[in-house]
């Protein structure tokens, strides 16, 4: 992928902005679509790039800010800057710098998927090759929008190549139904061009049908809790659900490639990238020469421990090396007590005391040596200073399996529900008796919470059930709407006259 990226870059107009004032500029070693479009390999150069559009330092890292430290999992740190200490104090405004990083790189990564739709059907390649790419295209621009919505509600919908500066002031859509239909109109379409073809850094139909399941889900569930806008949403809940029942059905019972991990330790393995679990990952190592190509998401969750090498004990008794990191964020009373005690996410994927290279212990949470229980998602111990090969989990089969389980909300649901519960070693719920839908599903979000933390989801699932107020005291006295979207960048307001 970086060799890739050396070759496209002249692609940057075309492919990778969208306000004005990053169109307005001439460029050099310029590609259009006339004269770059010639082979399947400029095609897959163009594919590759849309895809290094996740791995942005502006928005992979960024998207922890607004989804962990405005939820109930973590706070920042002291000394970290205003912006991000907004998010904690549930005080972000137009203003605020990580969201807009977040905001231009979700629309850029729309543009550069958009370059593929437009340019490679129709180009006389084989017939395979193109469906794959349309379908990892389409899949991507769905993605990228669905991310802009859950952050920011009725945000623009980028539905082709900005490649003239007539271009950069799309409207915002009529409702949420708009929003909604172009988001499933996308991913079927992904569906149907797609087969299972597991590639790490790429993604496939289970992807497709993964990422759908998740967004009937969020229709559903924010439709039924009266979220703001989401009223316009024509589909009965019930449909909705069923639906999110239906393609996370797909994922869990009509493929073989992807499965539920019997190991915890497996799933955060950086050298596992291809592990059953996960059904779309970034591809991330600790050999890329930039940021971006290589991680340091592990920096963000590993408290300072003096700034040396540290240690951590294993399962088995061994002991794996990792860097310190910079203390942002920072597991809070609330998420580390969630588990009960018996739990092994909490006992075999918390840190609580770190040790030299021989196993001596060089602090505990105890004695503030580590400042909080931190978590082993992001660990590589083959670390090269601060570059790292830890990923982001974008879709994971057990996120699958409890959106089965609060879709169905039934005896088939419950066997998904235990499923993960028994892996991490707690009880399981013996059957569904006494209890509503509703109230299984709650069971089932406070289960998301134990089994997707850190992972990016946990404030788009307070904000779909309309808990955040509930669940985060910062966020007591704020509108409704206040609650549910964070406001659109000042800057990209200024810069388009038709968002208002």
């Amino acid at each position: 992928m970086r060799q890739i990226k050396n070759i496209i870059m002249g692609l940057t107009l075309v492919l990778g902005f969208v306000s004005c004032e990053s169109l307005d500029v001439e460029p050099k070693g310029f590609y259009s679509d006339e004269n770059f479009y010639k082979t399947i390999e400029d095609a897959e150069a163009s594919m590759l790039y849309a895809y290094d559009g996740l791995t942005q330092v502006s928005y992979a890292p960024v998207t922890y800010y607004l989804t962990e430290l405005a939820s109930d999992n973590c706070i920042v740190k002291p000394d970290e800057g205003a912006d991000a200490q907004a998010f904690v104090n549930w005080e972000v405004t137009s203003q605020n710098q990580l969201l807009t990083q977040y905001y231009r790189s979700c629309y850029i990564a729309i543009n550069r998927a958009n370059a593929v739709i437009e340019n490679v059907e129709g180009r006389g390649f084989n017939e395979n090759d193109e469906n794959r790419l349309l379908g990892e295209a389409l899949f991507l621009r769905a993605y990228n929008h669905f991310n802009a919505v859950k952050a920011f509600g009725l945000a623009p919908l980028q539905t082709s190549l900005i490649d003239k500066l007539d271009e950069t002031t799309a409207s915002l859509p009529a409702d949420m139904q708009v929003v909604y239909a172009f988001l499933i109109s996308d991913l079927e379409r992904a569906i149907n061009y797609l087969e299972v073809n597991r590639v790490v850094g790429r993604v496939d139909k289970i992807a497709a049908q993964a990422l759908l399941s998740k967004v009937y889900l969020f229709a559903a569930s924010a439709k039924e809790s009266g979220v703001p806008k989401y009223e316009t949403i024509l589909e009965s809940v019930e449909n909705l659900y069923a639906k999110a029942a239906q393609y996370s059905g797909d994922v869990l019972f009509n493929q073989g490639e992807y499965s539920h991990d019997l190991n915890l330790q497996n799933i955060y393995n950086v050298e596992m990238p291809n592990g059953p679990e996960h059904i779309f990952i970034l591809s991330m190592d600790s050999s890329g020469t930039a940021e971006g190509d290589y991680s340091k998401l592990s920096k963000y969750f590993i408290p300072w421990i003096g700034g040396a090498t540290v240690y951590l004990k294993n399962i088995d008794d061994s002991f794996s090396p990792t860097h310190d990191g910079w203390s942002v964020f920072q597991t809070t009373d609330d998420l580390f007590t969630a588990y009960n005690t018996d739990d092994l996410r909490r006992n075999n994927l918390f840190v609580s005391e770190v040790f030299d290279e021989t196993g001596a212990s060089l602090g505990t949470t105890g004695d503030g040596v580590v400042a909080y229980p931190f978590t082993r998602k992001y660990i590589d111990p083959n670390f090269e200073g601060d570059k790292t090969s830890t990923r982001p989990y974008l879709l994971r089969y057990s996120d699958i399996q409890l959106v089965y389980a609060e879709a169905a909300a039934n005896a088939e649901g419950l066997v998904q529900y235990n499923n993960i519960r028994n892996r991490a070693g707690v009880s399981e719920l013996a059957d569904l008796s006494g209890l509503s839908k509703e109230e299984f599903r709650q069971l089932v979000i406070e289960e998301r919470q134990r089994e997707l933390a850190y992972e990016g989801d946990r404030l788009w699932d307070l904000r779909r059930t309309n808990t955040v107020q509930a669940k985060v005291t910062q966020a007591a006295g704020l509108s409704p709407e206040a609650v549910a979207f964070y406001p659109i960048p000042q800057r990209e307001i200024d810069l388009n006259p038709n968002i208002n």
